[in-house]
């Protein structure tokens, strides 16, 4: 389902939410000409597989079917210095990185120890270790910036309900219009692959979904092909066009805030990571072509729930794990590296000796960003990631002193 976003609601300080397949979008108003943007990657990034350290010695043995063909070499990894690679289908990515606008971090992780999807998520976009709060860490950002006259309510999200990231006291309102949410093509997959060794439930399940129009190319695990035979996911690219038009204009929201699913790679990984990362990467690109100028006040943070196993499982994927990587981009970004302290894959040096060991907290990250690029101090910092003292925030993050 299409959703016009208009002036009118971003003049109002309305937050407004939009989904596409299993891409969600929010915005909101702030009072700043600063652009803020948070990309929540759902299912846990393999950071080893987005930024690959080929200069580890460890890591063939580890995972030799999981990593890209050398710098350099046909369908190679772009080389990020002499020891970490980005992943081929990072094109435009890279394009920033080598413009000095991208900023991979590696071995961060949130403050917590789970492996479960669901309440690392929800740390994540809580901010915290544990679940003792209620609010966002987005929505106290907005309740940290300066005061603006706005209606009584603040926000309005369309979809269905509104991302833990911005709930909280900065009040959101919700309205789910009728029949929003369509199960994507993607829970029809899931169900048939469940079903597909049924005599009784995998042939009718399989002629139900083709009576309806489900041809093979939905079912595809052909890496270029995406749901319903969409090349490199482009709901993202979509949605991120729409949202950095809206950022862009002088009366438009300043904060937006992505979702997007698919990174739950249990299996065939390196297949299964071509759509996602691709995807990720037009929308990335698709964002900056429409903010404009407005780019060089924008900043991006890219973060998951948590890393995945350093070695290989026996279906050339890998399981739940802990430390990954994250990304910030923008227009003064000071990029064109590598930050984090690599932890290394040998003995003793993994964490449980299964997991890249986290050397940095993603808080650090968040906490730099939004010092360096809206302006919080450290009184604000500590009322937005509560308990995060030991996380001290990130330097350096921004050209700009």
């Amino acid at each position: 389902m299409a959703l016009h976003l208009s002036r009118r609601a971003t003049l109002l300080g309305l937050t407004a939410i939009a989904t596409t397949s299993r891409v969600k979008l929010a915005l909101a108003s702030a009072p700043t000409d600063q652009r803020f943007v948070v990309v929540l990657l759902r299912g846990a990034l393999d950071g080893m597989s987005s930024v690959v350290p080929y200069g580890d010695a460890n890591l063939a043995s580890l995972r030799p079917e999981l990593i890209p063909p050398a710098p350099g070499q046909p369908g190679g990894m772009y080389d990020l210095g002499g020891f970490y690679g980005l992943n081929p289908s990072l094109t435009g990515v890279y394009a920033m990185y080598q413009a000095g606008e991208v900023l991979p971090i590696h071995a961060v992780a949130g403050p917590y120890r789970t492996r479960s999807h669901f309440e690392a998520q929800d740390l994540l976009q809580l901010g915290t270790e544990n679940t003792g709060i209620t609010s966002g860490w987005l929505n106290r950002v907005l309740a940290e910036l300066p005061s603006q006259t706005l209606p009584t309510l603040k926000g309005l999200s369309v979809g269905i309900g509104t991302p833990l990231l911005l709930q909280g006291p900065v009040k959101v309102g919700s309205y789910a219009p009728e029949h929003f949410a369509t199960p994507s093509p993607d829970l029809y997959a899931r169900i048939q692959a469940l079903n597909a060794n049924d005599p009784i439930t995998g042939p009718a399940i399989g002629n139900g979904l083709r009576g309806q129009s489900f041809d093979a190319s939905i079912m595809s695990d052909d890496p270029a092909t995406g749901p319903g035979g969409a090349k490199g996911g482009g709901n993202f690219e979509s949605l991120a066009t729409k949202a950095g038009a809206l950022l862009a204009a002088d009366d438009g929201p300043r904060i937006a805030a992505f979702q997007l699913e698919g990174w739950d790679t249990h299996g065939n990984q390196v297949n299964g990571l071509k759509i996602p990362l691709a995807g990720l990467d037009a929308g990335l690109t698709a964002l900056k072509s429409a903010l404009g100028p407005s780019w060089n006040q924008t900043m991006v943070l890219v973060m998951t729930e948590f890393g995945r196993t350093a070695a290989m499982n026996g279906t050339k994927g890998t399981d739940h794990g802990t430390a990954t990587a994250a990304f910030v981009l923008g227009g003064n970004i000071n990029g064109g590296k590598v930050l984090g302290t690599w932890p290394g894959l040998g003995q003793g040096q993994l964490f449980e000796n299964r997991d890249l060991a986290p050397t940095m907290d993603i808080r650090s990250v968040a906490k730099g960003a939004l010092a360096s690029h809206l302006g919080l101090d450290a009184q604000a910092l500590a009322r937005v990631f509560p308990g995060s003292m030991a996380a001290a925030p990130l330097l350096g993050l921004t050209r700009s002193v």
